[in-house]
Parts: C-alpha cells; structure tokens; sequence
C-alpha cells in the first residue's frame, strides 16, 4: 500500500514536471527564522568568553584618521555589486548590458562621474587650495525586502490561486520555471546585501571624512528614523564608520518617529496629506507611468503569454515580473525572472520609475518641494547655527528645539531617510539640472535623459554637502577653517549649483556659503507647505510642473 502511494506522488510529478502543469505549491509563501526557534545565546557566555576576559589581543597602536577627499588625487568608485549574480536581458550577451543598472530605485547605488551631471572637470576631491571645514550627509537605507500587500506578492498570490484552481495551469518555455516557484520575499526588511551597503558606506565615509572627528569635543548625534530598515540602515552604517565591536559607544544615534501624520523631514512624504490622498499623491505616481507600461510592455505580455495555459497575463503581472527580479536579485542574490526580458523592456522598466519619481516626490509633483523644504530648513539651521522658529513644515519642533537632539557646530552630520525624501530635497534645493528633459512624456523616453532613478535615488543613495574654506588659511592644526564656499556631491558625483539664485556656474560645482544660504531662505520663504501639503486641488492634467510647485502655491514677495 505504501509503494502504491509513492509510486502514485512520483507519477504526478513526472506529470508536472514533463507535462507542464506547475505544482501545487507554486507561488506559496516560504519563510525561514533563524536561529532555531528556542535557542538563545548567553551573553556574556562562561562558555565562550569574549576577547576583554580571553586577553592577549596583541601590542596595537591606533594610527592617523583618514582624509582621503582631501589628500587623494581621484577617490575609488564604488561599483560593487557583490555578490549579487548579474541578470542577463534576453536576447543580449553577459557583458553587454547591465540590467541591474536598469532597477531603478532598486538599483545598488554606485559612483556616478560627475560630467553625467554637466561638470565634466569636477571631482569629489577638495578642490585644489581648498580646505574641507564640515560635511552634511543623508543618505538612503539600503537594499530591502518590498512593501507587504504590493505587486510581486499579489502576483505570487495570484500564481497560486490560479496553481490550484480546478487542474491549474501550464507554463513551457521561459516560464517553466513556474512550475515550482516559490515567493521567498519577506516585507520592508533590509537584505543581507543592503546591510553591507551601508557598512560599506560607513566604511567609505569614514576612509574619506574621517579627519573631520578631530574637531568634535562631544559624542556625534546622527538620525534616523523608526521604521526597522531605517534603524538598521543607521546601525550598519556606524558599525562601518566607527568600527565594531564598541561602535555604539562613539555616537549617538537618534531615531524620529517614521509614521502617517508624524513631522519628521526624514520622512517628510507621511506628514503630507496631499501626498496620502490617493486622488493627488496616488495619480502623481500612477497616470504616466501607467500610460508607459501599456506601450513598452504589450508585446511583451503577448509573448510571455504564449507560454502560459490557463493563466491569463496582464500588463500588471509583467511589470511585477520584473519587480520580482530587482527584489529578487537584491535578496537572494540571483533570479530566473531577470532573463525573461530584453534590454529594450529593462529600459522601459528603468523609465516607469523615473515617471512615478516625476510626478509624485520630484519635480513634475505639486508637493515635490514642500516636501523637501523641511530638510532645507534643518540644513540652514545647521549651517547658520540659528534654531527654527517657524513650524508650517514637516519640520518637529520638539527636534530642532533641543541642543541634545539637534546639536549646531559637528563637523559631521549624517542623517539617514527614504528615497521619496531625498528626490524632493533635491527639488527644493533647486538642482535644476536633473529637470533638462522635463516634463517628462508618458509615451517615450526623451534623448539625453536628466532624470534617472538609478542615479538620483538608488539603495543607499548618499548626498554630501562639502563646506569649505577657499582660499585655506594658514592656522594652527586641527583649528576650524573659516567656510567660504559649499558644493554637492550625489553618489560621488558634483552637481551643478547653477539653478541656484546668486551661484551661478563654477567648473567645481562651488558656490560662497553666504549666497547659497540667502537663496535657499528665499525658497523656504517660497514654498507655502499648507498649500501644497493640505491645499483643495486636483493634480493638474497636463503637468507641466518642473520646480515641485503649483503656480497657485508659490509665495510671491
């Protein structure tokens, strides 16, 4: 009886494998906890003393901090994609095309030169007869699992409904693997690979800033916010800056309450209503995007079809298809979804997400600057050593008002945010050379692009702020410079200041801190965030918006 069983299971998945037919458990969830469940570590451990009891370490001396921006000729790009498996488009060679570049916001950030931002004799280092005075990071958390209830787990859903309705379905060709594909995604948490991206970056920003910590006479205060990515995100980032195991005892970190209706400017987006409103924020990152995913992907859909019976495609489900590789890639470091389509369709993925970008956090949105305001304003505050006394913004009063939690004169400060965040502080800070292509159609993708996600908000994007004194004065060592001058350096790439009232051009991407600082007080006194945030107002069809601003919300002085 037992053999006639299990010859009767092995028949049927001869069936399903020969046949077609996918399994049962195809599309189902899989999760995996570890450590084993009921087992704990003691710490500390009698058993397994740590190296303060076991002794011995070896004769060390610390040596010099590191200053790399300033002492080295070019720095080291990142273009680490470790151990990530590069994804083959269909029909193109391994080292032909990049598909991984083609993520979008789920790309892994890397070095941009800076001439892909119009400065094509700018570098990241010090520019020459310069000293760096202080450095103003933020940066995004890295790599992470999807939002729960989106796209590649409906899709999952839906394969597995459709595996187990009535006979199921059939999938031949290049979705045979369907057959016994399983969802393996969990929700919002950082992958393995996105932890190492921000030690990296730590890492990184140590090698580079690290001489700055000299001038500090207290414990830094770097931010985050609460969401688990976030405080993760932050925590990987100090163990790579100050080193482990002790790193937690060289900072303080600060976490801000990340959650619908809190002010936070490091998740500027959640105290926006408008932004919540499915009829304004919703169609800012839908209308266009859903219009090109309907012309790039309808011969796809045809054509993945055809390996499919009993399951009806929809331009949807090819779209969160290739959702499924970016998230899959990123997490478990390899993905048979990447293969299904052409380097034509990856860039047609890569440019729906500079469309959702557009027109609902950048440029093409009507809160685009409002919600990056906030973030300006703490950055001026910072820059000018004067508290924030005016609260119409995502700015938190409780924050910005304590010397504890918002501290004036580091030479460093680091704050961690979303991707959503750091495009709208980009709008309101007037870069304006990523709105050259602007408005952005919904029916092509425009020659010589200016806004692509996988430059501007990818994993652990990372925008400094260089303050510098030019010409460098002769002063004693380890003494503070006079700042004279700033610049912006996005992923290792300068970026223009010269949409920047009062800036103007210059090969190094410089502007003297006192104009820069004037200009964006005009635009804080520009942006009216009650209008754009909590305005009555339809999203404007056609948009023609390029500054994050409708014109009926602009303050005119």
């Amino acid at each position: 009886m037992i053999y006639s069983r299990l010859l009767v299971y092995l028949l049927i998945c001869v069936h399903v494998v020969v046949g077609g037919r996918v399994s049962t458990f195809a599309g189902a969830t899989t999760t995996f906890l570890f450590p084993p469940e009921g087992v704990t570590a003691t710490i500390p451990d009698p058993n397994f003393p740590d190296a303060t009891h076991v002794g011995y370490p070896g004769k060390t001396a610390t040596g010099d901090e590191a200053a790399a921006i300033a002492t080295a000729p070019a720095l080291g790009p990142n273009h680490n994609q470790f151990p990530l498996v590069r994804p083959v488009a269909k029909g193109t060679q391994d080292d032909e095309f990049d598909v991984i570049r083609q993520f979008g916001n789920l790309s892994p950030w890397r070095s941009i030169p800076s001439k892909s931002f119009g400065l094509s004799e700018a570098s990241p280092t010090i520019p020459e007869g310069c000293e760096l005075v202080q450095a103003h990071l933020i940066h995004r958390h890295g790599a992470r699992y999807p939002a729960g209830g989106t796209g590649t787990e409906t899709f999952a859903e839906k394969v597995h409904k459709m595996a187990n309705k009535g006979r199921g379905f059939k999938a031949t060709g290049d979705l045979k693997f369907l057959k016994t594909w399983k969802y393996k995604l969990g929700s919002e948490l950082l992958t393995p690979f996105g932890r190492s991206e921000l030690f990296d970056l730590g890492v990184g920003f140590r090698m580079r800033y690290g001489n700055l910590l000299k001038g500090f006479k207290d414990l830094p205060v770097f931010r985050t916010t609460s969401q688990t990515r976030m405080v993760d995100s932050a925590l990987n980032f100090a163990a790579g800056f100050f080193g482990l195991p002790d790193y937690f005892k060289d900072y303080h970190q600060f976490i801000e309450i990340d959650a619908d209706g809190q002010n936070s400017t490091l998740a500027s987006y959640l105290a926006c209503p408008n932004f919540l409103n499915s009829s304004i924020g919703g169609v800012g990152y839908t209308k266009a995007a859903d219009e090109w995913k309907k012309k790039y992907l309808n011969g796809t859909r045809e054509r993945l079809q055809r390996n499919l019976d009993g399951f009806t495609l929809t331009i949807d489900d090819c779209y969160h298809m290739q959702e499924l590789c970016a998230y899959e890639t990123v997490a478990l470091g390899y993905s048979k979804f990447c293969g299904l389509f052409t380097r034509k369709e990856w860039e047609g993925f890569s440019y729906t997400n500079s469309l959702q970008f557009w027109y609902s956090v950048g440029p093409g949105s009507p809160m685009g600057a409002a919600m990056g305001i906030g973030w300006v304003q703490e950055l001026i505050s910072r820059l000018t050593k004067t508290r924030i006394t005016k609260f119409n913004t995502s700015v938190n009063k409780t924050v910005v008002e304590s010397e504890m939690y918002f501290p004036f004169g580091q030479p460093i400060y680091v704050d961690a945010t979303h991707d959503a965040t750091i495009a709208s502080i980009l709008v309101a800070m007037d870069f304006t050379n990523f709105i050259k292509s602007g408005p952005l159609p919904a029916h092509k993708i425009p020659k010589n692009l200016s806004y692509k996600i996988d430059e501007v908000v990818p994993f652990a994007v990372n925008l400094v702020g260089q303050v510098l004194d030019c010409p460098a004065r002769h002063k004693k060592e380890h003494s503070p410079g006079k700042p004279t001058h700033i610049r912006w350096i996005l992923n290792d790439g300068v970026l223009p200041l010269s949409g920047i009232k009062g800036c103007g051009h210059d090969k190094n991407g410089m502007c003297k801190l006192d104009a820069f600082i004037h200009a964006m007080k005009q635009k804080i006194e520009e942006v009216d965030y009650d209008c754009a945030c909590r305005g009555k107002y339809k999203f404007p069809n056609p948009d023609h918006i390029v500054d994050g601003q409708l014109p009926e919300c602009k303050k005119r002085h």
